[in-house]
Formats: C-alpha cells, sequence, structure tokens
C-alpha cells in the first residue's frame, strides 16, 4: 500500500473511532449454558463474536443482565480484532453467583452511550477480588477465599484460607518421580540398577493479571532433583491459577512439556500435593471423602466409631457419618470414650485408577503397616477430600479423571497434626509411563527402504524422527475450600461440576450473523428431504465417532481426545497396531468438522467432543521445543512416531474456534504463540526430503522450500491469528501473510504452482526451485486443500477485504475451479493436465465456493455432482452400523467398516459448506 494509501487509512480509521464516541452505539445477544443450567457457577469465562467496523475497543464497554434483568459485575477484553482495528471476538468474565439465569443479556455500548445506562450495569461495579503483590508473594482474595502465591522456591501455593480465616491448604507444590530404566518383564524386576528419582517444583518466574471478575496468577519452571540424586531440572511446567470474585474455588491448568530422553527418563508419577493443616481436630472430627461411581461418595473419619463392638449412641454415629462434629465425649457411652485408645487411626488412603473400567482401593493406619482393601469400583470421578469439623478442609479433583488414566488420588498422614492429599495426574501404582518406540528400525536403512517399508504398513519411519522430545500435555484441575466437612450430596454436586464445568455460549444465528468465524458454514439447512438426509449423516458421524471412543477405550493420559484413522474389518478392529493408520493425529481435518458442527448446531455433545480433541492435537501430537519447535507428527501407532514432522498437523486453524468460543484460553493462546516461528523450522527440516527432485536442501536462515497448500496455509493461519490477536507480533505477522498473498499471486499459475521459495529474512515467496523463472509450473497434490487451506482462504480474503492483494482471490478460485475441471480445460488453462487425482468429494466444497463467488450455477451442479458420484462416500453408502459379538471378538462393539476417519472429516466439512454455498442448488441436480 502506498504512503497514500496508509495516510487514508488511517484517517478513515480515526474517523470511525470518533463516531463511535460522538454517537450513541449498542447491541446485545444472548448467551446460554451449553447443555442444562448448571447447578454452581464458580465463575465462568465466555468469548462472544462482533461485526465489523460496529464496536472499537478504546470506546466500548460492556454489561451483562441475567434474564430477570439483574445485572453482574462483568469483566472484558478483546481478544481478536477485525483489519480495521474494530472489534471481532472479546472475552468475558463473570464471578461466582448463587443465582443462576437461564440466560444472560450481554450489551455492547460505545462511549456515547454512557448516559443511557445506570452506573450498576457497567464494568466498574463494586466487586469482591482483590490482589496484593508484594515481593515475593502474591496474594488473591476472592471474597470467599486467600490464596497466596510465592514468587520463588518450590511452593505453588503458600496458603489457601477460608473467608473465616481458617488455612485449609498448605505447601502446595507439583511431584515428579521417575526412573532411568524399565524391566523388560517380571523375572528381571531383580536387577538393582534402576535408578529412582524425586522430584520438586522449581519456580522461575509468576505473573498475576486481575480485572473486577478475575484473577489469572501464571507460574513456570521446572521440576528440580530432590534427595540428593543426580539429575538436570526437567519437564518444564506452566501452571495457570483462576480465581473468580467471590468464588470458594480455584481453578488450575496444569501444562507439562517433556523435555527428557525417551530410553532414560521413565516418568513413575505427576501430582500435586497439599498440606492439610488439622492440629486440634480429634481424629473421629476429621474426614476423608473420594468420589466414586455416578455420584457415589466413600464416607470415613480417620478414627471410626461405627460398626464397633460398643455403640456410642445413634446421634453420635449419624453425626460423624454425616461429617459434623461429634458431640461431647460425655454424651458418649462410656464402653466406648473409655476405649477410644484402641480403636485405630487410619492415615493413609489410596485410590488408583489404572484403566479406564476400574478403580483400586485401599486405606492404612501407617506407614510400615500393611494395606487393608477397600472395594473399589469401575469410573471414579475423581475428588477427594480432606479435613475436620470444626477446622475445614480441602478437596481436589481432576476433570475426565478415568478418561485420563492412570490417575490417582492419596491421602496420608491424616491422623497427624499435618495431613496431605495428593492428586496424581499420573498414578506412581501403574507401569512407568514409556515413551520409548514401538519398534527397532525393522532395517530400514535408508529413504528407499523407507518409502518401500511406507507402502506396505503406510508408517514413514526414520531413524531418531520417533521421539516423545518436545510434546506436551495439559490437565484440568480444581480446589475446594471448606470451613467445615461438605455433605456428600454437596461434593458429589461439585463432582458433577468438575466434570462437566459450565460453559456459556452464544447461538449458532448470532455466531453466523457476525461471520467473526468464518463464511463457509451455516445453520443447518432442512427444507428439502435431501438436505435432511445430509443433516442426519452428520448427526450419525458424531453419534458413531462419540460410542467408538467408549467401544474401543480410546482413553488414557497421552490418547485421551484422539481417535483412530482406519479400520480392519477382518479383525473387528482399528488399526491400532498397523503403522499410519492407527492414531489419527488430525489427519484431513477431522477438527474442523466437529468444530463446524457445533458452530452451527450449538450441539453440546459436539462441544465436549471437539474440545477434548484440541486439547489432545495441540499438545500431545505437536513439539513445543526442540529443533522441530512448531511442526506436528503425522498418524501413526504413536502419538509422535511417525518421520513426517509437518505444519498441516500443528495447523493453528484447528485451535481458532476453541480459543475464541471460549474468551481466548490462555493455554491455546500460548500454543498460537509457540507456531509463530515454524516458518524457520523449514530452514532445519525439509518436509519433502525423501521424494524431492528439484535439488533444493534446507538451510537456516536461507531460503526455504514449501507447499501453497499443506505448509502455506497452516503458517497463514497463525499468521492471521496473530494479526487477528493483535499479539506483540502482529505486525510481523500481518506483514508475512500480506506479501505471501502477494507472492501467490504473482506466481503465472498461483496455487496450481504447488509450492514456493520463501525467505525468512525479507518474508516474501517467489517461484519454486523447479520454475526459478516463473514460467508456469503444474504440481497439483489431492492433500493441499484438506488441512484447512480451505477455510484459511476463506477468512483471509474476508478479512482483508478491499486490501486483498490483487489476483490473490482470482488465484484461488481458479485453483477451486479447475482441481476437476476436465483435462481439456486444464490443458488450455495451464498448458498441462494436472494428472490423476483423488478427493474429488471433498474438493467439492472448493467448487461450490467458486460457483458461491461468481454465481456459476453450471458449476454449482458440478459441486453436488461431485459430492454424490465421484469417491467418498456414493448415495449407496449403508450409514449404519453393524454390531458384533460373541467369539468374533474381545468385547461386543459397533463397527462401521465402511468407513474411516479421513472419509467423515471431508464429507462432514463437505456437506457443511456445500449446504453454505450452493444449497439452492441442490434440489436442481438429479441424484
Amino acid at each position: 500500500m502506498s504512503n497514500l494509501g496508509v495516510k487514508l487509512l488511517a484517517f478513515a480509521v480515526l474517523g470511525q473511532c470518533v463516531l463511535a464516541v460522538l454517537n450513541c452505539t449498542s447491541s446485545s445477544t444472548t448467551v446460554h449454558w451449553l447443555g442444562e443450567k448448571p447447578t454452581h457457577n464458580k465463575g465462568v469465562t465466555f468469548g462472544l463474536p462482533w461485526p465489523q467496523g460496529k464496536f472499537w475497543p478504546e470506546h466500548t464497554k460492556f454489561s451483562i443482565v441475567g434474564d430477570s434483568g439483574n445485572s453482574e459485575v462483568l469483566q472484558s477484553w478483546a481478544t481478536g480484532h477485525w483489519a480495521d482495528g474494530s472489534l471481532k471476538w472479546t472475552g468475558h468474565a463473570i464471578g461466582e453467583s448463587d443465582q443462576i439465569y437461564d440466560e444472560y443479556s450481554v450489551t455492547a455500548f460505545s462511549s456515547g452511550c454512557i448516559g443511557k445506562y445506570t452506573s450498576a450495569s457497567l464494568t466498574n461495579s463494586t466487586s469482591s477480588l482483590a490482589v496484593t503483590n508484594r515481593k515475593n508473594l502474591i496474594t488473591v482474595n476472592t471474597g470467599k477465599l486467600s490464596v497466596s502465591f510465592p514468587k520463588k522456591g518450590n511452593i505453588v501455593i503458600d496458603a489457601i484460607k477460608t473467608k473465616d480465616g481458617k488455612t485449609v491448604g498448605q505447601n502446595g507444590r507439583l511431584v515428579l518421580q521417575s526412573q532411568n530404566w524399565v524391566p523388560d518383564g517380571s523375572d528381571s524386576r531383580g536387577n538393582t540398577s534402576i535408578k529412582y528419582s524425586n522430584f520438586g517444583s522449581n519456580i522461575d518466574k509468576v505473573t498475576i493479571s486481575k480485572t473486577p471478575s478475575r484473577a489469572l496468577v501464571t507460574v513456570r519452571g521446572k521440576h528440580q532433583v530432590t534427595g540428593g540424586a543426580d539429575h538436570e531440572p526437567w519437564l518444564q511446567f506452566v501452571i495457570r491459577f483462576y480465581l473468580y470474585a467471590n468464588s470458594d474455588s480455584v481453578k488450575v491448568m496444569h501444562s507439562i512439556v517433556f523435555d527428557g530422553g525417551a530410553d532414560s527418563d521413565f516418568i513413575t508419577g505427576i501430582g500435586l500435593r497439599f498440606n492439610v493443616p488439622l492440629k486440634g481436630e480429634e481424629p473421629y472430627n476429621r474426614h476423608v471423602r473420594f468420589a466414586g461411581v455416578d455420584g457415589g461418595i466413600f464416607n470415613e473419619a480417620i478414627q471410626g466409631i461405627t460398626g464397633l463392638r460398643r455403640d456410642p449412641g445413634q446421634e453420635v454415629k449419624t453425626a460423624q457419618y454425616e461429617g459434623r462434629q461429634l458431640p461431647d465425649t460425655d454424651t458418649w457411652d462410656t464402653r466406648v470414650t473409655t476405649r477410644l485408645k484402641w480403636i485405630p487411626t487410619w492415615g493413609d488412603y489410596s485410590l488408583a485408577q489404572l484403566t479406564a473400567d476400574g478403580f483400586n482401593f485401599k486405606k492404612r493406619t501407617k506407614p510400615g503397616q500393611s494395606w487393608v482393601k477397600i472395594p473399589g469400583g469401575t469410573r471414579s470421578e475423581g475428588l477427594a477430600y480432606l479435613g475436620g469439623a470444626t477446622k475445614g478442609g480441602l478437596a481436589i479433583g481432576l476433570r475426565d479423571f478415568w478418561k485420563r488414566y492412570p490417575s490417582g488420588l492419596d491421602i496420608s498422614n491424616a491422623a497427624s497434626d499435618s495431613g496431605e492429599i495428593t492428586l496424581w495426574l499420573y498414578s506412581p501404582a501403574a507401569e512407568p509411563l514409556d515413551l520409548r518406540p514401538y519398534h527397532d528400525g525393522l532395517n530400514e536403512n535408508d529413504y528407499e527402504d523407507q518409502l518401500d517399508a511406507l507402502e506396505i504398513t503406510y508408517e514413514d519411519w526414520e531413524s531418531g524422527f520417533n521421539t516423545p522430545y518436545g510434546i506436551a500435555r495439559t490437565s484440568e484441575v480444581y480446589l475446594f475450600a471448606f470451613d467445615q466437612t461438605p455433605t456428600s450430596e454437596s461434593l458429589a454436586s461439585l463432582t458433577a461440576h468438575i466434570q462437566n464445568p459450565p460453559v456459556l455460549v452464544a447461538g449458532p444465528k448470532y455466531l453466523q450473523e457476525t461471520q467473526a468465524v468464518g463464511g463457509y458454514w451455516d445453520l443447518p439447512y432442512t427444507l428439502t428431504d435431501t438436505a435432511k438426509v445430509l443433516e442426519d449423516h452428520l448427526r450419525f458421524i458424531l453419534g458413531f465417532y462419540q460410542g467408538q471412543i467408549e467401544q474401543r477405550r480410546w482413553y488414557g493420559f497421552l490418547d485421551y481426545g484422539d481417535f483412530m484413522h482406519t479400520y480392519d474389518s477382518d479383525r473387528h478392529t482399528w488399526r491400532y497396531d498397523i503403522g499410519g493408520y492407527a492414531w489419527d493425529n488430525s489427519e484431513l481435518s477431522p477438527d474442523l468438522f466437529f468444530w463446524t458442527y457445533f458452530l452451527r448446531t450449538g450441539d453440546k455433545d459436539a462441544y465436549r467432543f471437539a474440545e477434548a480433541l484440541t486439547r489432545h492435537t495441540g499438545e500431545v501430537d505437536v513439539y513445543h521445543i526442540g529443533n522441530w519447535k512448531g511442526l506436528g507428527t503425522r498418524h501413526g501407532v504413536q502419538h509422535w512416531g511417525d518421520s513426517a514432522k509437518q505444519a498441516r498437523i500443528s495447523q493453528p486453524q484447528y485451535r481458532k474456534y476453541f480459543y475464541y468460543v471460549s474468551g481466548g484460553d490462555e493455554r491455546i493462546g500460548e500454543l498460537l504463540e509457540e507456531l509463530l516461528d515454524t516458518d524457520k523450522t523449514y530452514g532445519v527440516l525439509d518436509p519433502q526430503r525423501k521424494v524431492r527432485t528439484d535439488g533444493w536442501t534446507p538451510s537456516p536462515n536461507s531460503t526455504v522450500a514449501f507447499s501453497l497448500g499443506t505448509d502455506w496455509s497452516s503458517l497463514a493461519a497463525g499468521w492471521l491469528m496473530e494479526w487477528e490477536r493483535r499479539g506483540s507480533r502482529w505486525e510481523e505477522a500481518k506483514t508475512k501473510l500480506v506479501n505471501t498473498l502477494s507472492g501467490i499471486a504473482n506466481l503465472t499459475n498461483g496455487f496450481v504452482t504447488g509450492s514456493g521459495l520463501y525467505d525468512p529474512v525479507t518474508w516474501t515467496l517467489g517461484p519454486p526451485p523447479a520454475d526459478p523463472d516463473n514460467l508456469g509450473n503444474v504440481s497439483v497434490s489431492h492433500l493441499s486443500a484438506v488441512f484447512g487451506l480451505p477455510e484459511v482462504v476463506s477468512e483471509t480474503i474476508t478479512y482483508l477485504g478491499d486490501d486483498l492483494p490483487t489476483g490473490f482471490k482470482d488465484a484461488w478460485i481458479d485453483y477451486c475451479y479447475y482441481y476437476h475441471a476436465s483435462a481439456a480445460e486444464q490443458q488450455a488453462r495451464y498448458g498441462a493436465k494436472f494428472g490423476s487425482l483423488s478427493l474429488y468429494q471433498a474438493h467439492s466444497r472448493l467448487a461450490s465456493y467458486a460457483a458461491y463467488q461468481t454465481k456459476n450455477t453450471s458449476l454449482a451442479l458440478r459441486a453436488w455432482k461431485d459430492f454424490y458420484s465421484s469417491d467418498g462416500f456414493t448415495t449407496s453408502a449403508p450409514w449404519n452400523i453393524t454390531h458384533v459379538n460373541g467369539s468374533a471378538v474381545l468385547t461386543a462393539v459397533d463397527e462401521a467398516a465402511w468407513l474411516a476417519t479421513n472419509d467423515i472429516a471431508q464429507y462432514g466439512l463437505a456437506v457443511i459448506q456445500n449446504l453454505a454455498y450452493v444449497s439452492t442448488s441442490l434440489e436442481d441436480y438429479a441424484l
């Protein structure tokens, strides 16, 4: 853009801002709870989109009222901007409230409207949240809870105090246990060379952000060895503590990055531990509680007085079972009180969820004594409490506890003055976490061998590439403080709260109207019988995969959230053990399908499904540190095992929807920031190294060759989001995006060129090595547009509007049109035919986009023809499941052997986008 153009744009933006100040512009929308109205609202954060050019960050305020008209204290911030600087997305937070409404109305209004709103509705309403930031300690007081965070050392939480001043939690710290070797079998367990190490948290940095409704404390560091063992600090962590106004709970997001050796650092336990002060509380007034199955709660006292040979009295027994302070011992039967010293105290309890189907439970009086078995169960809901009837106590719980096995809960030293409660994110009762490769290389000595092996197992193996170094995992934990032992009913209710945290969302109609999350989807289309069938198919896919997760037990600490790639109909199982057919790792964009399905329907099951998928794929399938930072790993038996390390797996577009709808989830934001330097990784690793024929080799800070499909779309998605978010590097990201848009537009054959040379210094894109003079290279791949390219390009074109580089949109529409045009048309336009391609059903959505943009009804009909009569799911697909049981399978299952995850992902996206663009042509196409 010329200097004059920049000045004119600046004056235009300034003029819009001035008008926003002088005029009264307001708009209201409602948000509702995902699913049923929750029993508890301990504080919630949510996101809202806004139409372009309507509200401006510096001149807009927000208010919120419940459906009865009562206002709440609202915290608001910008999470996304339109190119002109107006608000695109905002994040909001409200604190805990006893009154929970069915829905809330959020109003955005410009500065000129302030006189029309009462002070009670503004964001500066009185808040109970207070922060004290001293040199070595940060203290957050919510009004019901006070939590102190040291700024250095090994304690992440110094103390948790209730409103009444009772300290119910102390010395909150991280616990890590590991060993350097794993026996190959039970016969080798006598080997004494195994070295065991214990680690504690070592804080590097603590930050605090606070506004009226929410405080966020972020603690960063590494685990440091304790007890004299020899080990470097490792396992980086980021712990985020969310504290809401008027709340008696703390939400904790616990993130770790594996930076050890797969063959020398075997994690045996990852936990969060607190001391619980119990001094002065009689043992019979001290209580333990564990969440069991389906709302069940285990109730016991440290020193039980029920079931004895002598009865202390019904009132006494009932009080103990209910967690109340027992009557004075003078009221008890003396045959009990005179013999209290003979009643054992049970100081230690341990629950271990070692599979998705069962947990073991036990207790003992103290270390050195035998454990006594407690009847276990199937799926613990993952909450434990330790405390007393008069001293109060602390409860801690893990979301998706049994789904992320092996997990655990321990209570120890409960008969002493200071008990301990530990939440195990990875239970030490389980086998060590073994991240070693699952095979030894099978004598694949060179690229020729590796490519040949790819032909049989579909695994792209390469020595040294099957490493977990740099993968991550985030866990969601909740803390609850009590002045006295809570009722079992209360704990059961809080357990349900943990497993399904309340979520506020806007309705699909409003989300679609703003166009802030893409224009490639619309509300479900049910005006014709044909369209209804397609909508039924989408619901079938969601329901089937939900069922498969349960039946196939796709659970586990690192696995939960992902699903399998391809089915083996002979064995009636997914190909969990066959190379590239096992874990899906976002292959062909199921993330995009499930998120857009949620956006258009508001379906709560789709949201939870897509949320778990996002939490997994953005963490476990991607490298967060090291030489391959910013790249993800192709599908395989192990999430990190395949040697194809590519940006198509770390695609930021897959995280975009959850980031904005959640109100700007900070962990997702951090993942997006990590991806901003992915373009530099191409100077270290060439994704095409095994098949490249043009002679190019990577070199840091030199021009790098990457594809205009899977590579550029992933980079562009990250640049666009950084520009939208106005992150610290948004101007750099904007320049990279605009420069590469211009580069593609200037290629003789646009996207059909296939690849280009990118300069990481000037951030420009030129012709590929095979066509240095830009004469017109033709290289089209069936994979280019199935990893987010259509969605990224569509959003980019809308975002830049009139500032889009000349020729870019034409280049994209040409690609959309010619991908499945006749060979003669391809030859006439590009001087060459595209050759044998596939995924035409998937690419039908490209044709429908071009038809919509050019108002080409013939192309719209071709889109539906490609959808119904090419590859993918045909009209003869059964769209049903088969139940398999008996001796054919280990356990009874439902199967749909006719589908694969690649197919459902692209079919789903094609349905959604074709209905959004060319639904009116559906009935015109003769099936």
